[in-house]
């Protein structure tokens, strides 16, 4: 199930494919499978592996793995002490250590065999190309594969030991391993190659957990988005986990041990930290209310009462926070998308089927908190101009000169009406309001005419390809042709395609409206010596097509 892998070695196939080998049809299959493979990342959930630090120590190991440690790579769904046993059986004398802690050098100097074993957490190392928040399901990938540093976390207490709150003096010992290559590879285990370790405050430790515990409400709320028929116990727990108190306390904890008078007058150092504590959670009440909406809509009957309390306990914490701390607002999802899409709709029987200028990947995910002025950043070529942030005054010159524009534009146009009208109601033709537009290819009588047997043979070959639905007339004389010099495109109404004969139509066209230059009128000229621009164009014969 590693598509993410497939796809980048079938790109390398289709290039030979394409260009080396010109097999189409092999080329089409592995596309229609990178196609399934793309599909497959964003609506299949794949179980995620544990990681395990193991550490063989003492003299009776062999020496490739001796007082060494090495990171595994766990089997699907295989918990720690399935490992362990399987680990053991290719060691049946080994002793198992029951500390996480680096042993001492009695235990390396030692003539036996120790396996130290313990879980360690990936860290995620997304590749260069995700330059802006994307789907979990895209990310979700990258958090246990392709990585190569993985932290082991023990808390350890510092101080006088607090019995009403524990969070106040538990800091957190963390130890970094970086293997010589990534996991998984060509192995599902690679050696260790540096350990190094990092003390983490009890007021991190805090802003870390709340921040991974936002990351997972967003990241459980975008998956329901994405896939309603998602079964909403997960959620339940997690809902029910943060907003009742009396499951796991909540923030109530970091409120007691941080937010209080004395740790701010003995810590005043961590003043920036504090308020970045209390921004996530004032943030965490929106997306609270994202999941306990989207539990609320698939929540069954049997459960009613259950997330009805819930809703209760809800209410009470946000009002809290929002008293405190402040409000925060994000703007629904799925509000967004309807929003963007119906845009779409609206631009493209505007402008056609080119490209809109705004589209789904300038949406931020709900991987980050989607604030007003984000949102004002993504629809801003959308918003009317009176909604940008700009002052009044701009807006007034904005106006005038709109203003000005459009009355000149108006004189402008009325002007050549009135040309095109003066001169327009002299000739005697009756146009109808919506006459079809016919581009037809005419011949300008700019050379010496042909011989007359040349002019019936032309004539007798357009009657014979002619399209035009009008009926002969016995009264008509063929105009003059001459050899083609030139390509000229005229207008031809539909008074023939009507029943009009080509008897009722005058010999000279109507003039055109006079133009500012000689490329309006669509005429291809040879020379700018053959006619003037300020001449108007030359009376084209009228021919069939």
């Amino acid at each position: 199930q590693m598509w993410e892998e497939a796809i980048a070695l079938g790109k390398e196939l289709a290039e030979q494919y394409e260009n080396e080998m010109f097999d189409y049809e092999q080329l089409s299959e592995l596309l229609r499978k990178q196609a399934q493979f793309y599909e497959n990342i964003v609506k299949v959930i794949r179980p995620k592996p544990d990681y395990f630090a193991v550490g063989y120590y003492g003299q009776g190991f062999p020496t490739f793995i001796r007082n060494k440690v090495f990171i595994y790579r766990g089997k699907e769904y295989e918990r720690r002490e399935d490992f362990e046993a399987r680990l053991l059986t290719q060691f049946p004398n080994a002793e198992k250590m029951k500390t996480t802690s680096p042993p001492g050098d009695d235990i390396k100097n030692s003539s036996g065999q120790y396996i130290q074993c313990f879980t360690v957490k990936p860290k995620l190392d997304l590749p260069s190309k995700f330059h802006r928040p994307v789907s979990e399901q895209i990310v979700s990938f990258y958090r246990v594969n392709e990585v190569q540093r993985f932290e082991y976390s023990r808390p350890v207490r510092k101080g006088e030991k607090n019995p009403d709150n524990e969070f106040a003096n538990m800091w957190i010992e963390r130890t970094i391993y970086v293997t010589a290559y990534k996991l998984p590879g060509i192995l599902r285990w690679f050696e260790v190659k540096s350990v190094f370790m990092v003390e983490i405050s009890p007021l991190e430790n805090a802003i870390e957990t709340m921040q991974l515990t936002n990351d997972k409400i967003n990241n459980m709320v975008q998956q329901h988005l994405n896939d309603p028929n998602l079964p909403i116990n997960p959620l339940s727990m997690l809902l029910n986990g943060i907003v009742d108190p009396a499951v796991m306390g909540g923030f109530t904890n970091y409120e007691k041990a941080f937010f209080t008078e004395k740790y701010m007058h003995e810590h005043p150092e961590d003043h920036d930290k504090i308020e970045k504590l209390k921004d996530l959670i004032a943030w965490q009440i929106p997306f609270l209310a994202e999941g306990i909406r989207i539990h609320g809509e698939k929540v069954t009957e049997a459960l009613r009462p259950f997330h009805e309390r819930m809703e209760a306990c809800f209410r009470q914490l946000k009002d809290k926070v929002e008293k405190q701390y402040g409000v925060r607002a994000v703007v629904s999802y799925l509000l967004i998308l309807r929003f963007l899409n119906i845009t779409n709709l609206r631009l493209r029987s505007r402008f056609g089927s080119g490209e809109v200028p705004v589209c789904l990947r300038d949406l931020p995910s709900l991987k980050s908190p989607i604030s007003s002025s984000s949102v004002a950043f993504v629809l801003e070529p959308l918003l009317p101009k009176k909604m940008h942030s700009r002052s009044q005054d701009k807006l007034d010159k904005d106006d005038l000169d709109k203003d000005k524009k459009e009355k000149k534009k108006e004189k402008r146009n009325s002007k050549h009406q009135e040309i095109f009208d003066k001169e327009f109601k002299s000739t005697d033709i009756s146009l109808q309001q919506s006459e079809a537009v016919i581009l037809s290819e005419t011949i300008s009588p700019l050379r010496p005419q042909r011989p007359k047997s040349q002019v019936i043979n032309v004539i007798s070959s357009e009657r014979r390809f002619s399209v035009s639905p009008s009926p002969p007339s016995s009264q008509v004389t063929p105009p003059p042709i001459t050899p083609r010099t030139k390509l000229s495109f005229s207008i031809q109404s539909n008074l023939e395609l009507n029943g009009m004969s080509s008897s009722d139509i005058p010999d000279v066209p109507p003039p055109l409206p006079l133009k500012g230059s000689m490329a309006d009128y669509g005429n291809l000229m040879e020379s700018q010596d053959l006619i003037s621009p300020t001449t108007s164009p030359p009376a084209h014969q009228r021919v069939s097509p």
